[in-house]
Order: structure tokens, then C-alpha cells, then sequence
């Protein structure tokens, strides 16, 4: 209460949320958007604890966010009072960095470093605990200044060198892509790297959209849950696989590591060595440094796709446009994704929940531009499309923004969406419907032959949304859904899409084995 009683009169901006896992992943989304941390804030007792998913969420997926507790006044250290709870350690095995403050004067520090670890190489979620006594006292400390993080080149020649000889000796090199080399400088590079040199890339889920427009002839899908995608195809034919801003939570190296080619490893950090990924070399450093001059030290040498690689780019292709065409009162994901990427323009926001949907967005929805097709990667929760969806509208008021979650994650946060309306944020919600928790059923049938625990009844999704002041939508047909898309695309306030899906083809989406620890 005495932070909120400061910020009714100066500050930044509150935004209430109905509950407080959403207020963690909508700071979240902040924190990716914009490489500045997202803040949340929560009271003492449950308040934190309804935090921690949301801040393990963060620190797994790498994004930059600050966690503000209440806490219980200091005399109240080890007694067993009323929402009393060691939130410090509550918070340190999910955060980068978990602290309690015990004195006024040490706020301005605190908070300082906590941006700082936040931001620094790998990002992630930092908590700070702020007892009532140490809020309500009088403080000497001065105003925090919070500094960037210094990113200096710091490439070593030797690595550059030994990188570039390796590259020089494949036949088939591929380039596979992560989430660390989504911010703006790193993406230009390595759009400049892959055309300089021919290479052909793949992505992880979080890296969608770096390889862009210009470049799809090189591009050979992405990788991230199922092992059985082109992409994957893609990383057995290799030589070398060079990695650029590969993070090892975003895709198993035990999962695609077992074409033991030797790697070459770039990123800010160097790399977590573990079964399947043990780089031969290693360049750490600011990734548009680094491959600026590992293209220098290749010496204009161009690779062109193998005739491995381009049977790959065919099968991507096929996948891409089956089904497409399909009819009936329930759409098939495959003609949905298509429709969904011909009415979102190439810097449009399209954000994923966790589900079956997932997986065949980031089969099928080609995204040209970092960041605008987000994912869930490191943690994997379910819930976080609508809050993600909802910090996007308010970071930016002008394009096109559609998150998507099934059935199942929709109920997760649609408490939310009261305060998108309270808000008046333009955005569309598609809920898959299906009546299943179908990621968890897929795996059931292949594992055991049956399903069990996974089906649940649904509320009528129209009129849900309609009670909370949104407007509610039905697709009835599959022929419905782009005018329908259409009309709430141009809605000035959210839409929520009841779309049937027609998930029959789903047991395809597991391939051979899958990351899935169900």
C-alpha cells in the first residue's frame, strides 16, 4: 500500500491485473518487446507466491523482468505470522537474483542492480522483497541511476580463426538460430551473414522471423519441439552447425545434437556444455561483431544449398500448403495458419499459448521479422498468450495484433481480459476449441495406445467474452473464418474467435519422439 499510495500521485504507469501470474507474464512480454524490464508488482504472502510462475516463465525464456514483494515487517523474521514467507528464497532458484531489503537507504542500490542482473547476458527475472517497516521509514539514499550494460566486441582473433577454418573444410554447413540473436543488431547481422555467404539457416521457435523475406530461399524451418521436422532433417545432413545465439533451453541438444558434426558456438555467453553440445570452437562476444568478422575472415567464400538441403526446403514447402484447402465446420489448423498469415502484414504481432496449436504455428506461420511471433520456450506455460497479447497492445497502439491458445490454456487467464477492456486494447484472442487438453492426449496414444484425464467441458466462449464487455465471436465454418478474422481486426476494442479446430491429424505432430516430458 505505500507504494501504491506514491504512484497515485507520480511514477510509471500502473496497470491493475485481476491476477497477479498475469501481471508477471504481461511484464514479461515487456521485457522481450523492448529489451527493458517489465515490472510487476505483488503483495506480501499469496501475492508472491501467485508471482513465481510467471518470474520462472521469465528467467527460463530469458527475458528481462523485475518482481516487486511485499513483505511482513522485519521484527516478524522467523515467527509464524500471518502470510509471513521467506520470499527471498521463495524466489531464488526461479531468479537470476533474489534479495530483501533491510534498510530505507539501500533501495536506490537494490534496484539499480537489480535492472542491471536483469539485463545483463542471459537476461531473466530478478525479485526484490520490501518488508512495511523498511517502505514506511524516512530514507537518506540517493536517487538509483541505472547504467547500461556494457556490450563491448571483446571477439578473440585466435577463436575467429579457428571458427572460420572449420567453416572453410564443410560441405554442408547450417546456421541454427535462437532467441539470443533476436534483438535488432544481432538479427541485421545475421541477415548480412547468411547473405554474404549462402549459408542455409534454420530457427529455433523463439527465433522466428530473423532469417526474414529476402532470405526464405535459404531457410530450412524450424526446430524446437517434435524431432522429426525438416529443420531436424536439416541439422543430420550437416557438417557443421554454427549456432548463433543458441540457447541450450530452447531446443535439447540430445534431440538434435546425434549428428555429432562439430559446432561452432556464438553468443554473448559461452556455451553450457553438456551431452550432444560440445562446441569445437567458440566465439564469445556481441554477436554482430562476431559474425561481422568471421564473414571478413571467410573470405568471400559462398556455400550453395546441397541437393540434401534443397529435398529439405521441398518437404517444408509440402507441409506448408497441405491441407489447406480443406472444408467443413471445423477448420484444420493448416488453412487456418495460412488465413492468419495473409491478413497480418510481415511486422503484425502474432503470439502462441503452449499446446498442440503451438506446434503448428511454428510449422506452418512463416514469420519475416524478429519478435513477432512469440513463443514460449524455456518453461513451457500455459496461459501466458492473452497477457503477452494485451503488454503488446500497450507498447505498441498501431499494428495488427491476434494471440491464440487452446481451450485448454484459455481459461488459465481470461480473467484478464476485464482488464483489457477496462483498458480499451484493441487485439484479437483465438481460442482453438477442441474440448481436450490434446498435446497431453497425442502423447498419451502414442506412448500407451489411449487417453485418459485430458477431455473437460467449455463455457460458452461467445458470451463469456460478452459479459466481460469484449466482443464475443463464432467461426461455424471453416469458410467463416477469414471474413470473421477481418471483422475483428478491425474492432476497436478485444475480440475473443471461438474457432473449432479440426485436430484429427495431430498424432503427426510428434514425428518420432518429441522434447514433451508428459
Amino acid at each position: 500500500m505505500p507504494v501504491l499510495d506514491e504512484l497515485r500521485d507520480r511514477g510509471p504507469e500502473l496497470v491493475l491485473c485481476r491476477h497477479e501470474q498475469n501481471a508477471a507474464f504481461m511484464a514479461q512480454a515487456w521485457g522481450r518487446l523492448t529489451g527493458v524490464p517489465g515490472v510487476c508488482m505483488a503483495t506480501v504472502g499469496p501475492g508472491a507466491t501467485n508471482l513465481v510462475t510467471g518470474a520462472a516463465t521469465a528467467t527460463a525464456d530469458r527475458d528481462p523482468l523485475i518482481a516487486l514483494t511485499g513483505q511482513t515487517p522485519r521484527d516478524h523474521l522467523f515467527q509464524n505470522h500471518h502470510q509471513n514467507i521467506d520470499a527471498e528464497a521463495l524466489f531464488r532458484p526461479v531468479t537470476k537474483w533474489s534479495v530483501e531489503i533491510e534498510h530505507p537507504d539501500a533501495i536506490p542500490e537494490a534496484l539499480a542492480q537489480a535492472f542491471r542482473h536483469a539485463t545483463s547476458p542471459r537476461p531473466g527475472a530478478v525479485h526484490v522483497a520490501l518488508p512495511t517497516d523498511v517502505l514506511t521509514a524516512r530514507s537518506n539514499g540517493a536517487k538509483p541511476v541505472v547504467r547500461p550494460i556494457v556490450r563491448t566486441g571483446g571477439i578473440h582473433v585466435g577463436d575467429v580463426r579457428r571458427a572460420a577454418a572449420a567453416l572453410q573444410r564443410a560441405r554442408r554447413p547450417v546456421v541454427l538460430i535462437g532467441s539470443g540473436a533476436t534483438t535488432p543488431a544481432a538479427a541485421a547481422a545475421v541477415r548480412r551473414f547468411l547473405r554474404d555467404t549462402g549459408i542455409p539457416a534454420l530457427s529455433t521457435y523463439q527465433a522466428s522471423g530473423v532469417v526474414g523475406r529476402a532470405l526464405s530461399s535459404q531457410f530450412m524451418g524450424r526446430v524446437g519441439l517434435a524431432t522429426d521436422e525438416p529443420g531436424d532433417r536439416a541439422l543430420r545432413d550437416a557438417d557443421l552447425v554454427l549456432t548463433v545465439g543458441y540457447d541450450i533451453v530452447e531446443y535439447a541438444p540430445k534431440y538434435w545434437g546425434r549428428t555429432r558434426a562439430p559446432i561452432v558456438h556464438v553468443d554473448e555467453r559461452e556455451a553450457d556444455v553438456v551431452a550432444g553440445y560440445d562446441p569445437e570452437v567458440e566465439i564469445v562476444g556481441d554477436i554482430a561483431a562476431a559474425l561481422e568478422r568471421l564473414g571478413e575472415a571467410l573470405q568471400a567464400r559462398r556455400w550453395t544449398l546441397t541437393r540434401a538441403q534443397r529435398e529439405v526446403q521441398r518437404v517444408m514447402e509440402d507441409v506448408l500448403h497441405r491441407s489447406k484447402a480443406t472444408r467443413g465446420p471445423r477448420i484444420h489448423p493448416a488453412r487456418l495458419i495460412a488465413e492468419l498469415r495473409a491478413a497480418l502484414a510481415d511486422d503484425d504481432l502474432l503470439v502462441s499459448d503452449v499446446g498442440a496449436h503451438q506446434i503448428w504455428l511454428a510449422r506452418q506461420y512463416f514469420a519475416f521479422e524478429p519478435r513477432t511471433l512469440l513463443f514460449s520456450m524455456g518453461f513451457q506455460t500455459m496461459g501466458i498468450a492473452l497477457p503477452w497479447a494485451m503488454a503488446a497492445r500497450l507498447h505498441d497502439p498501431r499494428r495488427k495484433i491476434v494471440s491464440c491458445s487452446g481451450d485448454g490454456s484459455f481459461l488459465m487467464s481470461v480473467m484478464e481480459l476485464e482488464t483489457a477492456v477496462r483498458l480499451k486494447l484493441p487485439l484479437v484472442h483465438l481460442v482453438w476449441r477442441d474440448g481436450t487438453y490434446n498435446l497431453v492426449e497425442i502423447q498419451q496414444l502414442e506412448k500407451y495406445g489411449r487417453a485418459f484425464g485430458t477431455k473437460f467441458g467449455n463455457p460458452d466462449i461467445v458470451k463469456l467474452a460478452e459479459s466481460f464487455g469484449a466482443v464475443g465471436m463464432r467461426v461455424a465454418h471453416a469458410d467463416q473464418f477469414a471474413r470473421t478474422l477481418k471483422r475483428a481486426l478491425a474492432m476497436s476494442k478485444p475480440v475473443i474467435i471461438d474457432v473449432p479446430v479440426d485436430y484429427r491429424q495431430n498424432l503427426s505432430l510428434l514425428g518420432k519422439a518429441s522434447m514433451f516430458a508428459g
